[in-house]
């Protein structure tokens, strides 16, 4: 069970060197709504420290104009290309250094989780994301578009948002039979 808030807002972060999604998310109550959703278009900058300099004032741009509370962003998949990781590493570690000088806490999540939190099925593909992140939040055709990467982003502030409301076992339990075996007196009989 999602746990209400007054408000908050979650902006999700699609890492990448190329194209970079984000997407914003307002929670008010239980009730999710998209403010916005784009992409970082990098293509046509060829120095890589300058990508990493225009990815920061980019992110920085949009906490300035949302004000997010907190940022959720995708993991890098690990390949087997070495340099492809190296890059995609850059670019998540400057787009959470934008937020952290704004303090806005980060909360990092697996593609898998994201695939999983939002279709059910890890192996999902980007478009079956889209398409029921499109559904779940009443996006119009209008403000879907041309990268799938804007909606990666968007999936990763609403998995942020799904995981709001579940309790979390703190790092001393190793799962649920092991915190009861700590805490015989929490069993009702």
């Amino acid at each position: 069970m999602i746990q209400p808030v007054k408000e908050k807002i979650i902006l999700g972060i699609d890492p990448g060197t190329n194209i970079m999604g984000y997407g914003v998310l307002k929670i008010t109550g239980i009730k999710p709504e998209v403010m916005t959703l784009g992409v970082i278009d990098l293509r046509k900058c060829e120095d890589p420290y300058l990508k990493l300099k225009h990815i920061y004032q980019r992110v920085q741009g949009v906490i300035a104009s949302y004000l997010p509370d907190e940022l959720a962003i995708e993991a890098p998949f690990y390949g087997k290309n070495v340099q492809s990781m190296l890059k995609l590493g850059r670019a998540q570690g400057v787009a959470i250094v934008a937020a952290l000088c704004r303090d806005i806490p980060v909360t990092e999540y697996a593609p898998l989780k994201i695939k999983m939190a939002i279709t059910g099925n890890g192996q999902a593909s980007k478009e079956q994301v889209a398409s029921m992140l499109k559904r779940m939040l009443h996006i119009p055709d209008s403000e879907m578009g041309p990268f799938m990467d804007a909606t990666d982003a968007l999936g990763a502030a609403y998995c942020h948002y799904l995981q709001m409301g579940r309790p979390s076992l703190p790092d001393a339990y190793s799962g649920w039979k092991d915190y009861i075996r700590k805490h015989p007196e929490k069993i009702v009989k």
